[in-house]
C-alpha cells in the first residue's frame, strides 16, 4: 500500500520534517509498503484561493494544473498522511491553503440536485500528526485540543469521506521531547495499514 506524507514546515532540519521522516521509514520498514514525501514549501505550492479555484468550485472551470497534480497524487495513495506544526492553534497558512484548494467540490465531495452532500474520498485512511509547542494541558484547558479535532478530523475529513485513522497532537518540542515524538512518529508509520492487515477497516 502507498501514503502520501504532505509536510508543511519551511524548515527542513525541523522537528516536523524529521517526525515526517520517521512516519515513512516506519511505513516502509518491512518492505510491504511506499511512500511519497511532499514538502509544500520546498515545492513552492501556492496556498491562495484564487478566482480559478472558485470557478472550479461553482464547476464551471476543471481544476488547474497544480491542484490536479496533488488530486492525482492522493488519488494514487491509500493514505494521506499530514505532519504539521501548529500555528494559532490550527494548520499552518500553507497547509490550509492545499486544503482549501485541492479538496475542491466535484473531487472530494459534491452537491446531489437535492442539497446532499456525496462523500467521495471514502477510499482514504488519514493520518494526522500535528506539533505543538504547548503541553497537553493547555491544549486541554482551552479545549484547543477538542477545537483542532472538530475543525480538521470531522470537519474536513469525515465531510469528505475519508476516515482518520490516526490523529495526534505531539505536545512539546524541547530535546527530550523531540526524540520521544521521533520514536513515536516511527511507531504510528509501522501500523499505518495495520487495519488493513487484519481486514479490519
Amino acid at each position: 500500500m502507498h501514503a502520501l506524507i504532505v509536510i508543511s514546515h519551511p524548515d527542513a532540519q525541523s522537528l516536523t520534517h524529521a517526525v515526517a521522516h520517521s512516519f515513512a521509514k516506519g511505513v516502509e520498514e518491512l518492505g510491504q509498503h511506499t511512500t511519497e514525501l511532499v514538502d509544500l514549501a520546498a515545492e513552492g505550492f501556492q496556498a491562495a484561493f484564487n478566482a480559478a479555484d472558485r470557478a472550479t468550485f461553482l464547476l464551471k472551470a476543471p481544476a488547474q494544473p497544480d491542484v490536479l497534480r496533488e488530486q492525482e497524487r492522493i488519488d494514487r495513495s491509500d493514505a494521506l498522511v499530514l505532519v504539521y506544526p501548529v500555528y494559532w492553534w490550527s494548520f499552518p497558512g500553507q497547509l490550509k491553503g492545499w486544503i482549501d484548494r485541492v479538496f475542491s467540490n466535484g473531487w472530494a465531495y459534491s452537491e446531489t440536485p437535492e442539497g446532499a452532500i456525496e462523500k467521495r474520498l471514502g477510499q482514504l485512511d488519514v493520518h494526522l500528526i500535528g506539533i505543538g509547542a504547548a503541553e497537553a494541558e493547555t491544549y486541554a484547558r482551552h479545549g484547543y485540543d477538542k477545537a483542532l479535532r472538530t475543525q480538521i478530523d470531522h470537519g474536513i475529513f469525515d465531510y469528505c469521506g475519508a476516515k482518520v485513522v490516526t490523529s495526534e497532537i505531539l505536545y512539546g518540542i524541547d530535546s527530550e521531547s523531540a526524540a520521544s515524538h521521533i520514536i513515536k512518529a516511527g511507531e504510528l508509520g509501522r501500523n499505518a495499514f495495520a487495519q488493513h492487515a487484519t481486514g479490519v477497516r
